[in-house]
C-alpha cells in the first residue's frame, strides 16, 4: 500500500470523523479521482508529434497511459472541426492516485519556482479542487532536454465530500500545501 493510502486509513479519516461528527465511516469524504488534462495550443492542434509529446508527457508523469480529447463540436472562430484532437487526459483512482498525489505534494510542488502555497480557493462548492500548473518540467520523470514546448496541466480532485470545508480538511490532512 501506498504512503498517503495508509495515512488516509489511520490517521485523515478517525480526524475527519472526529472533526465534523459524522454518525457513520461512510459519510468520511474520500477522494474519488484525479484527473489530469493537458490542452494543446492553438497552432499545435495540427501537429501529430505535438499530440504524441502530450501524450508522453502525461504516461510519464502519471504511469498511466493517456487518451487524446477529441473536440465534441466544431467552432469556426477556433478553426476547430468537431472530432479533432484537441489534448490529452488522464483519470488516476486506486493506488496509482495516491501515488501521483504524493509525488504531486511532495516533490513536484516544492519544485516550483517561489512556491508559497496551492490556492485554498479553487474549490468548486461541491468539494472538488482544481489546480493549474504553468509547466510540466517540475515533475522529475519530465527530461528536460526531450521537451519539445513548456506546456501547462490542469488537475482536478474529485472528493465525495459535501462541502468545500470538509474537502479542504481533507486535503489539508492528506499533505497539500495550501498557502496560508
Amino acid at each position: 500500500m501506498s504512503r498517503l493510502r495508509d495515512l488516509y486509513v489511520n490517521e485523515v479519516a478517525p480526524a475527519l470523523m472526529k472533526k465534523f461528527e459524522y454518525k457513520s465511516p461512510m459519510q468520511i469524504p474520500k477522494i474519488e479521482k484525479v484527473v489530469i488534462n493537458v490542452g494543446t495550443g492553438g497552432e499545435e492542434r495540427d501537429n501529430a508529434k505535438a499530440m504524441e509529446a502530450i501524450v508522453g508527457d502525461l504516461t510519464a508523469i502519471t504511469g498511466q497511459k493517456a487518451i487524446v480529447t477529441k473536440a465534441k463540436k466544431s467552432v469556426a472562430n477556433f478553426k476547430l472541426r468537431a472530432g479533432m484532437a484537441i489534448g490529452g487526459k488522464v483519470t488516476l483512482r486506486g493506488e496509482k492516485m495516491y501515488e501521483f498525489m504524493d509525488r504531486l505534494f511532495s516533490v513536484a510542488l516544492p519544485r516550483v519556482r517561489d512556491f508559497k502555497g496551492i490556492n485554498p480557493n479553487a474549490f468548486d462548492g461541491r468539494g472538488n479542487y482544481s489546480l493549474g500548473l504553468k509547466e510540466q518540467l517540475i515533475f522529475p520523470e519530465i527530461e528536460y532536454e526531450k521537451v519539445d514546448r513548456i506546456r501547462g496541466m490542469d488537475i482536478a480532485f474529485v472528493t465525495t465530500a459535501n462541502t468545500d470545508e470538509e474537502a479542504k480538511e481533507l486535503l489539508t490532512l492528506m499533505g497539500a500545501p495550501f498557502a496560508r
